[in-house]
């Protein structure tokens, strides 16, 4: 029986399961089985799968298309590990990550925990960009995986672990589409469960490469937001109202600026220390341009999904599930 099972959900992923899978066969800490839950894919990655039945303990479901959460319930339900660890299938694992892991719970036991993630230096200058918007201060206030965070920290499912025992006290995710991961972590602490950031053991995210994915990824992400007010009133905190005040704010100057052009001064200082903030985190002046337009991106797109969650909210329009 295994110590850990790495669980993946994956819809229409292959290439990026292939590079995944690939990184955990040079896992230094060896008691790990894989379990890849395929999520009514058209494009299947049983092949690729097969083709590490030598190298990794794994095992290959198939299901029918319900989502993130209910695909990781189904893998975890297949699992044999004391503790189940959740990964997204556009994770690159470092060959120290389940190591880091195992030292940290051998010394401070938690039955839920999690790690940050970051931009591998081999990763395009789109990823980077990506990378550095969804955990700069300047967009995010960095406590996304960070050391920096408001209460307890919250794991993410890209990279995300919890003891069986968690498992059979909250029955896994639920089936709500985004922001299925918060509402894991937030019904784990209501459960008693402590839960514990290990920096150590973070991940390489390659996220989506595409500006339009990306805003759908955090417009929905600020839909979701609400989601989780109806659910966990305590979990909005000031911070996420950021990027709508960012989102208003921009439009407002924006118009200003068409009879008093100063008004953009504001803006442009803003953009201006993302540029150089970028630049020197990657040294890239060209990453950092790249990771304006992707921060504007992620506030703009987080700004609008959590207005829109707001009129839903108002309107009653929709329940949380």
């Amino acid at each position: 029986m295994p110590k850990y099972s790495l669980i993946i959900p994956v819809y229409n992923r292959p290439e990026e399961i292939e590079e995944l899978l690939e990184s955990l066969t040079h896992q230094i800490y060896k008691d790990f089985e894989v379990i890849v839950v395929e999520d009514g894919s058209s494009r299947p990655s049983e092949n690729i799968v097969r083709s590490y039945y030598d190298k990794l303990s794994i095992k290959y479901l198939t299901k029918k298309n319900s989502g993130p959460g209910l695909s990781r319930n189904y893998g975890a339900v297949h699992a044999q590990g004391l503790f189940l660890i959740f990964l997204d299938s556009d994770c690159v694992i470092p060959k120290g990550y389940l190591r880091a892991v195992d030292e940290f719970l051998t010394e401070t036991p938690v039955d839920c925990f999690g790690g940050p993630d970051m931009a591998d230096p081999e990763f395009n200058v789109m990823q980077k960009a990506v990378s550095y918007a969804m955990t700069s201060f300047f967009t995010t206030g960095g406590i996304r995986g960070g050391k920096k965070r408001i209460g307890k920290f919250l794991p993410r499912s890209f990279n995300m672990g919890y003891s069986s025992k968690v498992f059979e006290a909250t029955s896994g995710f639920s089936s709500i589409r985004y922001g299925e991961d918060i509402d894991m972590t937030l019904r784990i602490i209501k459960k008693g469960f402590k839960t514990a950031l290990i920096p150590e053991a973070y991940v390489y995210h390659k996220r989506r490469t595409d500006l339009r994915k990306f805003f759908n990824q955090v417009y929905q992400s600020g839909k979701a937001r609400l989601v989780l007010f109806q659910l966990h009133p305590e979990s909005l905190k000031p911070v996420h109202f950021l990027p709508t005040a960012f989102t208003l704010g921009a439009a407002f100057l924006l118009i200003l600026s068409l009879f008093y052009p100063v008004a953009l001064a504001p803006l442009l200082f803003y953009l201006m220390l993302v540029l150089i903030d970028a630049s020197i985190r990657n040294s890239s002046f060209f990453t950092g341009l790249f990771s304006v337009a992707a921060s504007v991106t992620q506030l703009t797109g987080y700004g609008t999904g959590f207005i829109s969650g707001c009129i839903q909210l108002i309107s009653k329009k929709k329940k949380p599930d």
